[in-house]
């Protein structure tokens, strides 16, 4: 039980919540009392003793302050329809309570007055909140203020929510400055609780898998630049995948950055084994700045964008939108719809392919619960709580199945039956995707599968990356409309080897620049052939160029994208649409990364490939995706085709496919084939991008008096 005292204004109300955590407050006239827990799975704590030794803990039960086991809350305002409330009770009484777009609250613990009298608490309102103002330099043409979601995701509906094993790492410097090792670890896990529900609104759960703080010294190099620092960070995070997967993972600093920035990020790069993840600088002694700054990289990783006008309609003297090129006084805590729809054409594009595989339950964040909606060792279903349970198939109160049911949950079950096995529960979103089958023994589907990165598609006119086929044509298109098609080679050539802001390679660490080297000029900003007056994205102008081939003079058309409102070119955003993505071909056997064209041979998908026996392809797990007659796991074997990892392909022609081969070629299966790549549907038009060169987003403190705008360049010409 905790008791309280809370203070606002000449109010004083005593909160005394006893068992379960049900809690009644006043503010401003209005009630809130819902318990909802906080989940994530699989949750360990890392730190290292002063001799540089490794400790972890991860018991059943996570001890975090000496509470044993969870501390963390969600819910809502009773009777007031779109509130949330989030709050921690590990230490005293810290939330936030949110009545609308335009009234939220905020509840911290004060000093007791004398000892053995309650603790008491201040409850204000969240503009009163000291932070500092804030811009992000992100130039992309996004969204800011106000318009409308349409968009339906292709093959994965958003609505099923997806969640995301997030990691958050503490460079010695933020230990330091709170001084206190437990103290840090509270103020992060509550900076995740208020970023897992800022997520919600978007079906997006955020997990906390790991906590990892750098208690002895910094495992790189944490400075004031933000793109050396991420981009140690990013090659930091893929060597130590191994030791705790994760889908995503947040750096949070103690240094303050250069110049106003707060954040970097890479663009669209969730699930991205090189690029999922952020840098992050603490500018604020509450954890909603923090929560602040993770949820808004985390969205660039999500393929967020800024905020263009039109977007928001959140009240700004309450914070605004999350996704907003300026932050600051007060926080911003919601997104938006044009957010919605740029996460749904990312994920309709086949990014975040790792956001739909199911958590390990069997190690909880808090321990095991009946009630808490997840399926769990002992339990037969798990509906919520009996509040919210509306399942036909299971028990709220015991988490058993009702009489005659066989499952409760999970595509792979329908009207409290077990789908076949073979029957098809996730198609997939493009040609370098796979499908998965219900196995006819659980209710979930397997988890998500796609080609390994470096598999030829597009007929050997394009790579495999992150489950996605990217060409330039498609980039073209999607810059220009349907005429869109790359420009010679000249054309990249020229442009490219100018290392300004309409040509160039990306930037290097320090932030400035590169010209492009002859080989790497297609990895540099896209040049593209058409016959529109502008290009249709947002924010964005025509950079045109005469070039001469021979006799023939060719306009190459390159895009610039500004922000409205930028002042300082060296502060903004490194995010580029008018530069070709990370993963799109080069060259023969070379492919673009990190602003460099490079031999495709460094994704070793050749070399998985091989031990496919010439009857299929690796999945992303690494494992052989067998042609229809060929058995896994290594495919020299007579048998159904598929993997071991997606389900029994037992139910066949439902699809026509196609394996494409390392050397370009493709073999055409028939119609009831069971080889799982399928072909005919749409390619994809988005990548993850990459910490050194054009998607890295950063988060910008604001600076008073500087929203001048800036001249939007058009037709620039260059000679």
């Amino acid at each position: 039980d905790i008791n309280a005292a809370w203070m606002m204004s000449r109010e004083c109300v005593q909160l005394q919540p006893k068992g379960t955590f049900k809690m009644a407050c006043l503010c401003a006239g209005q009630c809130s009392r819902k318990q909802q827990q906080l989940l994530a799975p699989g949750y360990q704590e890392i730190w290292y003793s002063p001799s540089g030794s490794r400790q972890t803990s991860n018991p059943p039960n996570t001890v975090t302050l000496g509470f044993q086991g969870h501390c963390f809350y969600h819910g809502d305002v009773g009777g007031v329809e779109g509130s949330s409330v989030a709050l921690s009770t590990c230490s005293g009484l810290r939330g936030l309570i949110t009545l609308n777009t335009s009234v939220s609250y905020l509840i911290e613990p004060l000093s007791p007055v004398a000892m053995g009298t309650l603790q008491p608490h201040a409850v204000f309102r969240a503009q009163h909140l000291r932070m500092p103002n804030g811009t992000c330099g992100h130039r992309h043409g996004s969204h800011d203020h106000r318009e409308g979601f349409s968009d339906f995701i292709q093959g994965m509906m958003l609505t099923q929510g997806v969640r995301v094993r997030d990691k958050i790492l503490l460079s010695v410097t933020f230990q330091k400055h709170l001084g206190n090792l437990e103290m840090t670890k509270l103020k992060l896990l509550e900076a995740a609780n208020y970023v897992d529900k800022y997520y919600k609104a978007l079906h997006i759960r955020v997990a906390v898998i790991g906590l990892e703080v750098w208690s002895d010294q910094d495992k790189i190099s944490v400075s004031g630049n933000p793109y050396s620092t991420l981009g140690a960070f990013l090659a930091w995070r893929r060597k130590q995948l191994y030791t705790l997967p994760n889908d995503n993972a947040q750096l949070i600093t103690g240094v303050a950055f250069q110049g106003t920035t707060i954040g970097l990020a890479p663009l669209r790069a969730m699930c991205s084994e090189y690029q999922s993840g952020g840098v992050n600088s603490d500018h604020s002694e509450s954890a909603v700045g923090v929560a602040a700054t993770m949820a808004h990289e985390m969205g660039h990783n999500f393929g967020m964008s800024h905020d263009s006008p039109g977007c928001c309609q959140a009240n700004p003297d309450d914070g605004g939108c999350i996704m907003a090129a300026a932050t600051g006084h007060p926080f911003p805590r919601v997104f938006n719809r044009c957010n919605k729809q740029e996460l749904s054409r990312y994920l309709g594009s086949g990014g975040g392919k790792c956001l739909f595989n199911l958590p390990n339950t069997r190690v909880m964040y808090g321990g095991q619960r009946c009630g808490n909606g997840y399926l769990e060792e002992g339990e037969e279903c798990d509906c919520g709580d009996e509040e919210e349970c509306s399942s036909p198939c299971c028990n709220a109160n015991n988490c058993t199945l009702k009489a005659g049911a066989e499952c409760a949950h999970g595509v792979c079950c329908h009207n409290c039956k077990l789908k076949s096995p073979g029957v098809l529960c996730r198609a997939p979103s493009g040609s370098c995707d796979l499908p998965e089958y219900c196995d006819g023994k659980v209710e979930s589907c397997p988890a998500n599968f796609y080609l390994v990165d470096g598999t030829s598609c597009a007929g050997g006119q394009a790579y495999c990356y992150t489950g996605m086929c990217l060409t330039l044509d498609q980039q073209c298109q999607s810059l220009w409309g349907k005429d869109g098609r790359p420009a010679p080679d000249l054309c990249f050539k020229q442009v490219n080897e100018a290392g300004d802001t309409f040509g160039n390679c990306g930037k290097d660490l320090m932030g400035k620049y590169r010209g492009c080297k002859d080989r790497d000029a297609k990895c540099g900003k896209i040049q593209c052939v058409s016959s529109a007056f502008k290009p249709i994205e947002a924010n964005a102008v025509p950079i045109d160029t005469t070039v001469r081939q021979g006799s023939r003079k060719i306009l190459c058309r390159g895009t610039h994208v500004y922000r409205p409102g930028q002042v300082d070119e060296g502060q903004e955003d490194t995010l580029d649409p008018g530069l070709v993505m990370t993963g799109t071909k080069c060259g023969e056997d070379s492919i673009c990364f990190e602003g460099e064209c490079r031999n495709a041979s460094f994704l070793r998908a050749d070399e998985c490939n091989a031990k496919c026996h010439g009857h299929g392809l690796c999945n992303n797990n690494h494992q052989c995706h067998c042609d229809s007659g060929w058995a896994p796991p290594l495919c020299n074997k007579e048998g159904n085709g598929g993997s071991s990892d997606s389900g029994p392909v037992i139910n066949r022609s439902i699809f026509p496919v196609s394996c494409p081969v390392p050397e370009a070629k493709h073999v055409q299966a028939d119609a009831h084939a069971s080889s799982r790549h399928v072909s005919g549907l749409s390619n994809n038009q988005h990548d993850n991008g990459h910490a050194s060169g054009h998607a890295n987003p950063t988060f910008l403190l604001k600076r008073q008096g500087s929203d001048r705008m800036v001249r939007k360049p058009v037709n620039d010409t260059f000679k």
